[in-house]
């Protein structure tokens, strides 16, 4: 079974969730609610590398207004369908 998300992990990533833009608050707080019991380590990493946008470019990813990297392009459809 891969590594999951210990509970100080999984408090620093929605700490790291918390953004300037209320759409991306709601939007990565819904996924966690959903999805951090099921993140693996690649998640995770993808997640993290995500969440290094600045606000603006973050929404336009998560509201389909921009596609993301090919490498990101799993995590950004996988936060969009939570």
């Amino acid at each position: 079974m891969p590594p999951r998300p210990d509970a100080a992990e999984l408090r620093r990533l929605r700490w790291r969730c918390r953004r300037g833009l209320l759409e991306n608050d709601l939007v990565l707080t819904r996924f966690l609610d959903r999805e951090a019991e099921r993140l693996d380590e690649k998640s995770l990493g993808d997640l993290n590398a995500l969440l290094a946008f600045d606000d603006h470019t973050l929404w336009d990813l998560l509201s389909g207004r921009a596609e993301p990297d090919p490498r990101l392009t799993a995590i950004v459809h996988r936060v969009r369908r939570a």
